[in-house]
């Protein structure tokens, strides 16, 4: 009988790696479906919070790999 190998940390990492950022490029781009202004209604303030939300959810990332904090929050376009 064949046994399989458990999977080693950096398999595992770049497995969910590849999957998740797949997963995020894939989002983010159907955020940019929004742009279609002939089926959307939006402001440039509205542009401006969803990009800062994604910026600021990077630089979060990018801390998180460099100083292992982690912070979790949610976004909200908020009232007209």
């Amino acid at each position: 009988m064949k046994w399989l190998s458990k999977e080693n940390a950096r398999e595992k990492f770049k497995r969910l790696a590849e999957y998740r950022v797949n997963q995020a490029v894939h989002y983010i781009g159907l955020i940019g479906n929004l742009s279609n202004n002939r089926a959307y209604d939006f402001t440039g303030e509205d542009i401006k919070k969803i990009l800062g939300a994604i910026e600021a959810e990077v630089e979060t990332v990018r801390k998180i790999f460099n100083e292992g904090k982690k912070k979790s929050k949610s976004f909200d376009l908020g009232d007209d």
